[in-house]
């Protein structure tokens, strides 16, 4: 992929999607899933991506994959993509 092909990509995302932002009340959202499920490593990651989704009132996940975020599937929809 060309860097320019790959800038392209990112308008086309900027414009297609709302970027939700990290902050305080993503912070506080992040303590019960960690609470709640076993989160070490890496997993961190996906519990962070839940916080953010549950701060801002977001339940839908689009993925490609999704195995990370399985287990927060009581919280979020998974969504194919």
């Amino acid at each position: 992929m060309t860097r320019e092909d790959a800038l392209e990509d990112v308008s086309r995302l900027l414009r297609s999607f709302e970027i939700l932002e990290d902050g305080p009340r993503v912070t506080e959202s992040l303590v019960g899933p960690c609470r709640e499920y076993p989160v070490g490593g890496r997993q961190i990651h996906d519990a962070n991506i839940v916080a953010t989704m549950l701060a801002h009132g977001e339940r839908r996940l689009p993925s490609f994959k999704g195995a990370g975020c399985r287990r927060y599937g009581d919280r979020i929809e998974l969504v194919d993509a």
